[in-house]
């Protein structure tokens, strides 16, 4: 929660002790007051006078729901054609329809929902969704859209609910509903094609149901309290399985749940086995309930995409033979590797791809001026190469001659089938990795010269064993120079078609970015066999998924002119996005936070530190601070504020008033820049005439 929604100075923890499954409030008092207990106590209000409460609390949760939605729902068909990040999720949930294996680098919950929404709503998954702009004309968008929609809408009343939960105090709760509700950065994101609105309400309802469950701290094993626990959960496991920077809600509820379990250790009333018991709930609900749920929608996950799609190259051979579609899939190929076979060789670490050359050269003064030679993680006719003998030009598949096996420790020569130029290094520098050599592809119609020639060599097997395709790992060693050839997973410039970079390294060492394997084999003169029985468990195609995942999130780079942004640039709103559109004619969304709301969180977490450190040091040193400190940050600062310049008659007054000006104000400065999220059409904020033009009040702000 941001700090002016968060927990205030006055209290150390998010939750009471004890307490009934209810809104709680904690004070901070002196030694005085627990010694007259009956100088502090309040007259209980009257049956009437609480359920009038409760029926206020009910109505602004209803009001707060309502302004949600009507905000969230605007407009929700504008534009009409792809914006921004809807060009990868709205067509992964087209892959989801459509059964199409593919890789990204986040979890698929939020992917299968999308695809659930779009197919539950009535789309086919025919859109490409190939850039943004593309306009989706009769594809029905609008279900995809509608169900972020509304996941961001229910945002606004969880923390509603959180605040008034943690503080019981319904100004707090009410302001912490509309610095949600009017932020136009979290209405953008919520109104498009995105895994953010997703996260967000997982995370949001995680919170909530954490501070729920802390307030049936005094009904242990309760069912509200047992409901609560298990849907924290619940919860933990769905913000996982949309991004892996769910795990920071997840450290929150695991710190809040130490921090409990200690408290009842701490407890001397409590037996051994009751914390115990205590313990054996967490583990279950927190831990086993989450991680049994993530790996059941991994388990969905492949079983819906049963189909070869874009996402094979990234995965192994083995992988691979389970998708319908795929030239592994139920094939029968050559066991053994003979001369004269025309075959793919894949890298065996993960997400490296495939051997590969084109017809591009190496730039001027990028080591030799030859042919590319890099690594590619689709499927492709440039991966194909022939197999041949390193001491002759006789064509190994004429029937008049005999079937020749390569076997381990033989000397090759690997022929690019599409450009006839033989896999060649020398002792020229790789283009990225320093004090490796280069490969390239060189002669003509597979003739060139000695550097040319590979050893190839099976791990852990002897001389003289034939070679056999998908099982054998091999390496590939360059006679002249003793190198092996592997590929250092660096992505190459545009001359390089921002493909992986293969060198020749030097270093002898076993690693995975040296070792291949042969996937693809045809040669007409052997027999074949059926590779069903490479088919990987669930537990090791688990496994693959999050090395591949790890691995592309490492690989992340911002590619040329692709937009980018340093780390303190979203918190202090320095720089937006463009969602949509670039010019005067164009239907533009840009996507900024609401610099009213994110600057008023920048002074609230000033004033917090401030506020909080001041109020430690003087409780320290036995003040004894007024009843009024407590809430959440805002509310402690207009209560102090109130009773400081008025007397009572007038102080609640004057805390009305600061309330109804913090919400107006909030209020007001949505109308001034609600434009960002719901469209702009007309002069840019530069152009006097535009209706923004007063408003571009930072220069990085390109609206």
């Amino acid at each position: 929660m941001p700090p002016a929604v968060g927990g205030g100075p006055a209290r150390s923890e998010l939750r009471p002790r004890r307490g009934r499954c209810g809104p709680q409030t904690a004070r901070v008092v002196g030694p005085d007051e627990t010694a007259k207990p009956a100088a502090r106590s309040r007259k209980r209000p009257g049956w009437g006078s609480r359920h009038f409460e409760a029926a206020g609390r009910w109505a602004l949760l209803a009001l707060v729901t309502l302004l949600s939605f009507a905000t969230r729902f605007h407009r929700l068909d504008e534009p009409p054609h792809v914006c921004w990040d809807e060009t990868h999720f709205g067509k992964m949930g087209s892959y989801y329809i459509n059964r199409t294996f593919f890789f990204d680098v986040h979890p698929p919950l939020g992917k299968m929902l999308i695809g659930l929404a779009g197919y539950l709503s009535g789309y086919d998954g025919t859109f490409l969704f190939q850039k943004p702009g593309d306009k989706y004309e009769h594809h029905n968008y609008m279900g995809m859209r509608g169900f972020c929609a509304f996941l961001g809408s229910l945002l606004v009343p969880f923390a509603y609910l959180i605040v008034l939960e943690l503080s019981n105090s319904l100004p707090a709760a009410l302001l912490t509903a509309a610095l949600l509700t009017f932020d136009t950065g979290c209405l953008t994101l919520s109104q498009y094609i995105l895994l953010d609105p997703i996260l967000m309400f997982f995370i949001m309802a995680a919170m909530l149901s954490m501070v729920k469950h802390n307030s049936c701290a005094n009904r242990p094993f309760s069912a509200p309290w047992w409901f609560w626990l298990s849907l924290t959960g619940i919860n933990l496991a769905g913000a996982l399985g949309v991004k892996f920077v769910g795990l920071f809600i997840i450290l929150q509820v695991g710190w809040n749940t130490i921090s409990d379990l200690w408290h009842l250790f701490g407890d001397l009333s409590l037996s051994v086995v009751t914390v115990g018991k205590h313990l054996t709930a967490r583990i279950l609900c927190l831990i086993v309930l989450p991680l049994t749920l993530y790996t059941a929608t991994y388990a969905v996950h492949f079983m819906v995409l049963n189909k070869s799609g874009p996402g094979d190259g990234f995965f192994s051979s083995a992988f691979q033979a389970r998708l319908s579609g795929n030239n592994l899939h139920n094939a029968s190929i050559p066991e053994h590797l003979a001369y004269g076979s025309v075959i793919t060789v894949k890298n065996l670490r993960m997400a490296i791809g495939y051997l590969h050359s084109h017809r591009h050269l190496y730039p001027e003064g990028i080591g030799a001026r030859q042919q590319q030679v890099t690594t590619y993680l689709h499927k492709d006719y440039n991966n194909l190469w022939i197999i041949k003998k390193h001491n002759t030009n006789a064509d190994p598949l004429d029937p008049s001659l005999p079937v020749e096996f390569v076997r381990h420790g033989d000397i090759i020569r690997l022929e690019h089938k599409e450009t006839s130029r033989n896999l060649h290094s020398h002792y020229h520098e790789a283009p990225l990795t320093r004090k490796h050599y280069q490969v390239t592809g060189y002669g003509i119609n597979g003739t060139g010269d000695s550097n040319d020639f590979w050893r190839i060599e099976v791990v852990n097997r002897k001389f003289g064993n034939r070679i056999k395709v998908l099982r054998s790992r091999i390496r590939l060693i360059h006679l002249v120079t003793g190198c092996v050839l592997g590929s250092s997973g660096k992505v190459l410039p545009k001359w390089g078609w921002e493909q992986l970079e293969v060198t020749c390294t030097p270093y002898l060492k076993e690693t995975l970015n040296s070792i291949w394997n042969v996937e693809d084999h045809i040669n007409p003169k052997l027999p074949n066999i059926s590779l069903d029985v490479l088919q990987p468990s669930f537990p090791e195609v688990l496994l693959e998924s999050h090395m591949v995942m790890i691995r592309g999130n490492n690989g992340l780079k911002p590619k040329d002119n692709e937009f980018t942004s340093k780390p303190w640039h979203w918190p202090v709103n320095y720089q937006g996005l463009r969602f949509s559109g670039i010019n005067d004619t164009d239907f533009r969304v840009y996507l900024l936070g609401n610099p009213v709301v994110w600057w008023l969180n920048l002074l609230s977490i000033a004033l917090y530190l401030l506020l909080g450190s001041i109020i430690a040091v003087a409780v320290q040193r036995g003040a004894h601070l007024p009843a009024e400190v407590e809430g959440i940050l805002w509310d402690t600062l207009l209560r102090l504020w109130a009773w400081s310049l008025a007397s009572s008659s007038l102080a609640r007054g004057l805390y009305v008033v600061g309330n109804l000006s913090l919400l107006l104000g909030t209020a007001y400065s949505f109308y001034l820049f609600h434009p960002l999220a719901y469209g702009m059409v007309g002069p840019l904020a530069q152009d006097p005439r535009s209706p923004m033009a007063g408003l571009r009040w930072l220069e990085s702000w390109d609206f």
